[in-house]
C-alpha cells in the first residue's frame, strides 16, 4: 500500500494554493467546502477563483510565486502550467517538511486527493494511486447513485444523539447492538419515523449469538455479498491456519484472533451471544456443522 488514507481536521490548517486557473478551481471546488484557512498565489486568477476571494472564502494573491511563499503551511497544492516551477517548489516544500501535491504529477506528491463521495459526514474517499483518476471517477459515479442524499441528514442525526445514547446505555456491549438494531431498522433513510425507530432501538437489546464456517478449500472472492455483512459483526475469529489475506480484510479488523477452542468453548461463546467465525480444513468443518446444525456454512455463492 503506497498511499495509506487518512481523514484530516481542516480545522486551523493552513493551505497554499499556486496557481488560479481551471485545474486550481476544481480544488478549490473541494477545498471550499471545508474549514481550512485557503491562500491562492497566482498572476492570474479565473472567474470562478476570483469568486471565492469575493466571497472572502480565500486569501488572494495576485502576483508570481516566491520561495518564501513556502513557509508556515500546512499543505501545498501546485497547479500551475510551469511544470519546472512545479517541480522546484515541490522539492523546496518536501525539504521544509510540508506535504505537498502537485496537480497531475503523482511523482512527485507528498500526498494525492482522492476522488470523493460527499454526504456530510459520511464520506467516501476513492484512490488508484494515481494510476487511473478516470477510473476513480466512474466508481465515484456509481457509489454516488448507491448512496442516497439524505445520509447526510441521517448521521446528522446520529451525531446529535450519541451522547444520550451513551448516557442510556453505558455498556460498550449494549450500544452496539443498539446501534445494529437501529440501522438495520432505519437502514439509510432519514424520514419522519426515524425519531421512532431511534427509541424503538432501546428495546429488547439481548444479543443474537451466531457462528459462520468456511474451509480452507473455499475461495474467499467467490463468497456472496450477502455474507458481507455477517462478517462485519464478528465478535472472534478462530483458526489454527493462517488467514487468507481477502479474508481478513473482510472481518471485523478489531475482532479477536485465536487458535481453535473446543466445542464446549464455542457451545459456551454462542449463548453469551457472541458471533463466531471458524477457518479450518473440510474435515473440521464438517464436524462443526454435525455439532452446530444452525450454523452458517459460506461457501462460493450462497450461504
Amino acid at each position: 500500500m503506497q498511499y495509506f488514507p487518512l481523514f484530516v481536521d481542516t480545522t486551523k490548517l493552513n493551505v497554499l494554493l499556486i496557481g488560479a486557473g481551471e485545474v486550481a478551481s476544481r480544488k478549490l471546488e473541494l477545498l471550499g467546502r471545508t474549514e481550512a484557512c485557503i491562500k491562492v498565489i497566482a498572476i492570474e486568477t479565473s472567474d470562478e477563483v476570483q469568486g471565492y476571494a469575493d466571497k472572502k472564502r480565500i486569501t488572494l494573491i495576485q502576483r508570481a510565486v516566491v520561495e518564501e511563499d513556502i513557509a508556515d503551511v500546512d499543505i501545498i497544492y501546485l497547479a500551475t502550467a510551469n511544470e519546472a516551477l512545479n517541480g522546484h517548489l515541490a522539492d523546496l516544500a518536501t525539504a521544509r517538511g510540508i506535504w505537498v501535491n502537485v496537480v497531475d504529477s503523482p511523482e512527485l506528491c507528498r500526498f494525492i486527493t482522492p476522488s470523493i463521495v460527499d454526504r456530510g459526514r459520511l464520506q467516501v474517499a476513492i484512490s488508484t494511486a494515481g494510476a487511473a483518476p478516470v477510473f476513480a471517477r466512474e466508481l465515484r459515479s456509481r457509489i454516488e447513485s448507491w448512496l442516497p442524499p439524505s445520509l447526510a441528514d441521517l448521521f446528522d442525526f446520529v451525531a446529535e444523539h450519541r451522547k444520550e445514547v451513551q448516557d442510556r446505555l453505558p455498556e460498550f456491549k449494549a450500544r452496539k447492538l443498539f446501534w445494529e438494531h437501529f440501522f438495520r431498522s432505519n437502514g439509510d433513510r432519514f424520514d419522519d419515523k426515524t425519531l421512532q425507530r431511534y427509541e424503538d432501538s432501546f428495546q429488547g437489546l439481548t444479543a443474537q449469538g451466531e457462528i459462520l464456517l468456511i474451509d480452507d478449500c473455499t475461495s474467499i472472492v467467490m463468497l456472496p455479498i450477502s455474507a458481507m455483512p455477517l462478517m462485519q459483526r464478528l465478535d472472534h475469529i478462530f483458526s489454527d491456519i493462517e488467514l487468507p489475506f481477502t479474508l481478513n480484510e473482510l472481518v471485523r479488523r478489531d475482532a479477536t484472533r485465536e487458535n481453535l477452542v473446543a466445542i464446549s468453548e464455542l457451545t459456551h461463546r454462542l449463548e453469551k451471544g457472541k458471533r463466531s467465525l471458524v477457518f479450518a480444513d473440510r474435515d473440521k468443518i464438517s464436524q462443526l456443522k454435525a455439532h452446530f446444525p444452525m450454523a452458517k456454512h459460506l461457501k462460493a455463492g450462497s450461504l
